[in-house]
């Protein structure tokens, strides 16, 4: 998956079974967001294996920068 950012944070006190997920990319201009969270669970397949809950956030370039602070 072509992405511009992705930031992962640990929310399990370390034992990486419960992540939050951002993950900004122009690949999902256009996307319905279902369609968007099934790109990365599938880009994360093997490691979901794993994973008790993940909360992702899927955005692109464009929403991601009207997001900044200014």
């Amino acid at each position: 998956m072509q992405t511009e950012t992705v930031t992962v944070e640990d929310l399990s006190d370390g034992c990486g079974a419960k992540i939050d997920v951002l993950v900004v990319s122009d690949k999902f201009e256009g996307v319905a967001l279902l369609d968007r969270q099934r790109a990365v669970h599938s880009a994360l397949e093997d490691e979901m294996k794993t994973i008790h809950a993940i909360t992702m956030k899927c955005k692109t370039v464009k929403q991601w920068q009207a997001m900044q602070p200014q």
